[in-house]
């Protein structure tokens, strides 16, 4: 079975009973930052559960003993490493009792593999290091033999309770080691004496078992002789060469473990990537209420009077009028759902108590009846709420943003109406546009400055991207009118630009979808408006008729030996990507689709305010909804994919309809656009037949059964 790193990563924070940043990385050991609490673990791809908790586990030991200390000098860091081993799992087993049985059966294994190279071998040969290696590890599967000086030593080790205790113990088991070394070394030598060459004698005294003693050399011969003497300690010193040794002793079981470990690393796998979200400076990103209507009202009041023998928008203004009175059903029936769930809730956490007071009224009671006091209810005050909505100004959107935005009109007048505080933004990558406006015949030159500081490993939101805060409660009522119509009629320039009589401008022109940056800005967004207003309760609703594209992340790029590395993006791998969330101690894994990351983001979101609610409204076509539910229900992931799809569909044949729980929002919406631009009101002509009659009626029926259901679902969301 394949082993889940994330899994893994949690057994680490658990282990550790802390948020250690775990990761798994192409390294070939495992690594701990004491200072950053990071632990890098490699991508054991080939090791079985068992073996991987055992490493996990052995990690873990480290990160929670090991400390941030030099190890002692003198003492190489394999001997230090032995007896720092036997003591972070004896303290790992003493502190969770059934990690002993993942110890055992992971050795276990590890032994049966050969990991430690000893199979065969003559262990009495090896030094007390390797040894004592072998005894903390496997030692319930091999026999391993001490003399009464060599367990002296091991005594010493196993009794280690602190780092001191190690840096001792671990210079006596190196000195110990080195002698021992040294001695063997010794013997080596003595034996290899005897294979030397003969030592050649001194020429320069006579030889008196000779002849020639007295004979006197050539020239010729003393230069033989030289010759002969320099090949002879040519010969000597390559002797002595050999004789030479580094007297200072190796572990050779842990290279043999190192070097086993390292086979496991999955190498042909993708490298994990660990991303994070920026935090945004909402001066940069948030374009403020009246900065955007006063550039609104310039450019439709230019073009009154441009076109001054006639009113351009008189069209769309009796529009408006007439949805906004019809609309007053439906936000007087929120306004009716919203008081009595409320009060319900209210009186359901009421306490009644006793005020010790006689009730005069019970008085003649008093024979059977022991409770003649008065009684006083109280009623918990209810919470304060708040509402942000976030609106899709993307070019999708063009034939659907009119309808979209009845439905958002009906939730700010029944915003209006409570007293609910309420933002309206929407996303955009226009508004910092440079251009040249032909109709005012100005230029439009925007400063654009980074959201953030870009560091590698963010998440990139690019500089144009812009929340546009269209409409807000801190207006006066007048205000708040006179904004929705101006976003009336942008929306009705959209739907109708080539016959509508004015043009919309070019700064809150329909753009791209940046969804996934608007949903990164909500992290600053949500406790400034709940700061701002005191709200204990936030509700943040997402309008829009798609997906999002993934968001890239920051990486420095080299571009060559002679220049200089700039920060660069790169597009997400879905396979091997991470969000990695340090603040909450928590990874998220990104998925393959579109709809899977904007999912990944409005979890983490939702992790940081969990008394927000996030609820999404989506516009679809009916041609759109089996590719959507595709996106949430998946074969291969639930079996009881074709039910739950049948009694979805079969609901929005009903209904044009339906509420789905299984994405990232708290509850995601789905309405027809069709339905949504039907008109609820009940109307025929005079002279209208009966079946027109009563198609108008059902018609009528089905929109204001349509409104109530998703209204209804709301208000139980937000009450």
């Amino acid at each position: 079975m394949a082993v889940s790193h994330e899994i893994k990563s949690q057994l680490a924070k658990l282990l550790a009973t802390e948020d250690l940043v775990v990761e798994h990385k192409k390294v070939k050991t495992a690594q701990f930052n004491v200072h950053t609490r990071v632990l890098t673990l490699p991508m054991w791809e080939k090791a079985s559960n068992t073996v991987y908790d055992l490493l996990v586990g052995h990690e873990v030991g480290h990160a929670l003993y090991t400390p941030d200390e030099d190890p002692p000098k003198g003492v190489p860091h394999q001997f230090v490493n032995v007896v720092e081993d036997c003591r972070i799992e004896k303290l790992m087993k003493r502190r969770y009792m059934g990690l002993a049985k993942t110890f055992f059966r992971g050795y276990q294994e590890l032994n049966e593999e050969d990991f430690f190279e000893i199979q065969g071998e003559d262990l009495t040969t090896y030094n007390l290091a390797d040894k004592i290696n072998i005894n903390a590890k496997v030692g319930n599967f091999v026999k391993v033999k001490f003399s009464e000086k060599e367990q002296e030593v091991v005594d010493l080790i196993d009794a280690c309770e602190t780092f001191a205790d190690v840096a001792i113990a671990a210079e006596t088991l190196y000195q110990f080691c080195k002698q021992d070394n040294e001695g063997n070394q010794k013997v080596k030598d003595l034996d290899q004496l005897d294979n030397l060459p003969p030592i050649p004698k001194d020429e320069s005294s006579p030889d008196l078992g000779s002849s020639q003693g007295d004979k006197e050399m050539t020239h010729e011969e003393m230069q033989e002789e030289a010759e002969r003497r320099e090949e002879e300690n040519k010969q000597t010193d390559s002797v002595s060469s050999e004789m030479d040794y580094d007297d200072s002793p190796d572990v050779r079981t842990a290279d043999s473990l190192e070097n086993k470990l390292q086979d496991l690393v999955g190498w042909g796998t993708c490298e994990n990537t660990y991303v994070e979200i920026p935090k945004i400076n909402l001066d940069t990103v948030v374009v403020n209420n009246s900065e955007i209507h006063d550039y609104i009202d310039e450019w439709f009041n230019f073009q009154q009077e441009k076109y001054s023998t006639q009113n351009p928008y008189e069209k769309v203004d009796t529009e408006f009028r007439v949805f906004k009175q019809t609309a007053q059903k439906e936000v007087n029936y929120l306004v009716k759902e919203f008081e009595c769930r409320k009060s319900a809730d209210s009186y359901a956490r009421a306490t009644t108590s006793r005020t010790g007071v006689l009730d005069t009224s019970k008085l003649h009671t008093y024979r059977y009846n022991e409770d003649l006091f008065k009684k006083v209810t109280t009623l918990p005050d209810g919470k304060n709420h708040g509402l942000l909505f976030v609106l899709d100004w993307s070019g999708s959107m063009q034939y659907t943003i009119k309808d979209t935005c009845k439905q958002l009109f009906n939730l700010v007048w029944f915003c209006k109406k409570v007293g609910i505080p309420f933002n309206v933004y929407a996303f955009t990558g226009e508004w910092k546009r440079n251009d040249f406006d032909k109709l005012l015949e100005q230029h439009t030159t925007v400063d654009v400055k980074p959201h953030y500081e870009k560091v590698e490993g963010l998440l990139s939101v690019h500089e144009r991207f812009s929340m546009m805060n269209m409409i807000t409660s801190e207006m006066s009522g007048k205000n708040i009118e006179k904004q929705l119509l101006n976003v009336w009629r942008l929306a009705y320039a959209f739907e109708n630009s080539w016959s509508c009589g004015y043009t919309y401008p070019p700064r809150v022109t329909l753009s791209g979808t940046p969804l996934n940056e608007a949903i990164i800005s909500l992290h600053q967004i949500i406790p400034h408006f709940q700061k701002m207003h005191r709200l204990q309760k936030v509700h943040c609703i997402v309008l829009t008729d798609g997906e999002a594209n993934t968001v890239p992340y920051h990486v420095i790029v080299e571009r060559g030996p002679n220049a200089e590395p700039y920060m660069g993006c790169r597009r997400i791998n879905p396979e091997a990507t991470f969000l990695r969330d340090r603040k909450l101690g928590v990874t998220y894994k990104f998925g393959y689709s579109y709809s899977e990351f904007t999912d990944v983001l409005l979890k983490n979101l939702k992790d940081h305010f969990p008394n927000t609610s996030f609820i999404g409204i989506r516009v679809l076509e009916g041609r759109d909804i089996t590719r959507f539910l595709n996106l949430y229900f998946d074969p291969l992931k639930d079996s009881n994919y074709f039910e739950k799809k049948e009694k979805i569909q079969n609901e929005w044949k009903k209904t044009k309809s339906f509420s789905l729980k299984n994405s990232g929002y708290d509850v995601y919406f789905g309405i027809s656009s069709s339905v949504l631009s039907s008109d609820s009101e009940f109307e025929v002509e005079e002279d209208a037949t009966k079946a027109k009659i009563k198609s108008a009626f059902v018609k009528s029926l089905k929109t204001k059964k349509l409104n109530k259901k998703v209204l209804g679902e709301f208000i139980s969301l937000v009450a």
